[in-house]
């Protein structure tokens, strides 16, 4: 398989002000093409270590993605580093200042003199046009190796790589694209999962690996290139099965899920309800995490227990916060007028809630119809973690009912 090198530019990861989340995205993307990833580097702005480090990868690498340097400013030195690294020129692009041009006009910004570097490329070099910021890319051959840099924007990386590099590669390399295939939990941490999966025979030539973010745990299986597709469903359907009712999604069978709002969203626009929310702990969050939902009616948060009784006008007995929970629920339901209500109390008080050594106590309820299904977590750690936690649950507690999941 080819040698793929990943460079990241930017004296602010080096020293890390700013994580390089380019390097892991470009990593995923290069090995399920089928390069074999060797190395991430990264270098700050100074333009001996760019051009000493340019010159060591054309060398040793087939293909290199670059990250970063693109801009305006005079810490911006990745096409002059690549212009002394290779004895390339710099050349003004006509078309690539008129883009940049376009892009200040639209938005009704005159075009500052500086941005004019952004369109000296290296003589050769092949412009890679940026749709989505002012930095244009550009790949080229130098020695080995075929380079293509891009702007360290991600917004900006991700969609270059994907409209201009990635159709590029199939004419320059012979690449057998690997599978993967990502279950998506909730609610269950990478140790648990490890445990459940124990005993589950997963041929050597399959790679598993595991990734514990902030909303979603991925197990990841990554199947060579030609594996047999019944082999990989069987696989697959095998370790969600002992995952079971923590698994909200699967990537990489069919469609991409996206997210946990992502797979509510499409399971209540098929469903046809809509939803009222009381948000507490979350504050807002759950609502912030379904932008746009048609099917999300209406959204209440409220600080504290004596606020939200006297906007229902109803005591809430906060000794029996489950009982108050479906209470609320069936108020909610009929003042906003909607098919489901989704109710979200917690026991602990501000104070509980802003420590981050201490635990609250979550309750949810959903209203469908005229049965309430409720779940209780215990939430901890700082308050952000809180909330998100909190927002998250509601919304799998609405995902499990519309999967018919037991909670």
């Amino acid at each position: 398989m080819p040698i793929l090198e990943i460079f990241s530019q930017g004296e602010e990861i080096v020293t890390g002000q700013t994580v390089d989340t380019n390097a892991a995205w470009l990593s995923e993307q290069a090995v399920q093409l089928g390069f074999t990833v060797t190395r991430h580097t990264a270098v700050g702005d100074k333009l001996g270590d760019l051009v000493g480090l340019l010159k060591e990868i054309s060398e040793r690498a087939d293909c290199c993605l670059c990250t970063g340097g693109l801009g305006p400013t005079s810490d911006d030195l990745t096409a002059e580093a690549v212009a002394e690294a290779f004895g390339l020129p710099l050349e003004f692009d006509e078309t690539a200042y008129r883009q940049i041009q376009t892009y200040f006009s639209n938005r009704q910004r005159p075009m500052p003199e500086v941005n004019r570097k952004q369109a000296l490329l290296p003589q050769g070099s092949i412009r890679l046009d940026n749709d989505w910021g002012t930095a244009p890319g550009f790949a080229l051959q130098a020695g080995r190796c075929w380079f293509a840099f891009m702007p360290g924007v991600p917004s900006e990386m991700r969609n270059i790589f994907l409209e201009r590099v990635k159709p590029l590669l199939p004419d320059r390399f012979v690449l057998t694209p690997s599978r993967l295939v990502t279950i998506k939990t909730l609610g269950i941490g990478e140790s648990d999962i490890q445990q459940r999966l124990d005993g589950l025979e997963i041929p050597t030539s399959v790679q598993i690996g595991f990734r514990a973010g902030i909303d979603e745990v991925q197990t990841k299986l990554l199947f060579p290139s030609g594996y047999p597709e019944e082999h990989i469903t069987l696989l697959t359907a095998d370790m969600a099965a002992r995952l079971g009712n923590f698994v909200f999604g699967i990537d990489g069978l069919a469609e991409e899920v996206g997210n946990l709002a992502s797979v509510v969203d499409q399971l209540m626009m098929k469903a046809g309800k809509t939803l009222a929310v009381v948000e507490t702990a979350s504050q807002g969050l759950l609502a912030a995490k379904c932008p746009g939902a048609a099917w999300l009616k209406s959204a209440l948060f409220e600080q504290s227990m004596p606020a939200l009784s006297r906007r229902f006008g109803m005591p809430i007995d906060e000794n029996n916060l489950s009982s108050a929970g479906s209470k609320l629920a069936r108020l909610l339901r009929d003042q906003q007028a909607a098919d489901f209500a989704l109710v979200q109390l917690y026991e602990g008080g501000p104070v509980q809630f802003h420590d981050k050594d201490r635990s609250i106590i979550l309750y949810n309820t959903l209203l469908t119809g005229e049965s309430c299904r409720q779940s209780r977590h215990n939430l901890g750690g700082p308050i952000g973690r809180k909330q998100n936690q909190a927002a998250l649950l509601g919304l799998d507690l609405l995902r499990r009912h519309l999967q018919n999941r037991q909670i």
